[in-house]
């Protein structure tokens, strides 16, 4: 049975590593016969979680902007990816912006299968475990969700780059099992 697929690029840069991954990600879940659909949390205009605590009672948001938009295509997915480039071992301000503004979703959020796609320019895999630990924590929160997949995507500095790696590979053939 196809399944519903987001695909969260929270890269400021087009087709950075990151983004690329996304790309093969997408291809490989298409080929399995999978809807995808692939966002860019660039394109978005969206502000920072102000704190004020009004979603608590509401489960809305007091900004009017793009998280919203977003929300309801991660409720109405069955896997959820989300991807970011790796900046000093944590995951991006945007991808970490967005999260804090799932605060009135979250209780929302439930039964999905979750996928990372990670880049780094350290080559080593545990340069990312901290941002896999803050994936896992936000996965924590939510509701019989489940990790069924990461890609470490060491190696990768300049933009592009990832694709003498073979981490593009890895993240379709990940896509095709979903």
């Amino acid at each position: 049975m196809a399944k519903s697929v987001l695909i969260i690029s929270s890269s400021p840069r087009r087709q950075g590593n990151s983004d690329r991954l996304c790309d093969s990600f997408q291809q490989g879940a298409e080929k399995a016969g999978n809807r995808v659909e692939k966002v860019n949390l660039a394109d978005l205009k969206y502000q920072f979680c102000s704190g004020c605590g009004s979603c608590e009672s509401t489960h809305r948001c007091v900004y009017q902007d793009d998280i919203a938009k977003i929300a309801e295509k991660m409720l109405a997915a069955d896997v959820i990816v989300l991807a970011s480039p790796i900046y000093f071992y944590a995951v991006c301000g945007q991808l970490k912006t967005f999260l804090d503004r799932m605060l009135p979703y979250y209780q929302q959020i439930s039964d999905k299968d979750f996928y990372y796609l990670f880049t780094a320019a350290d080559s080593d895999p545990a340069a990312m475990d901290t941002a896999a630990g803050e994936m896992r924590s936000f996965l924590a929160c939510l509701d019989d969700c489940r990790e069924k997949g990461m890609v470490r995507g060491t190696g990768a500095y300049e933009k592009g780059s990832i694709t003498d790696t073979p981490h593009p590979e890895e993240a379709y053939f990940m896509g095709t099992s979903v």
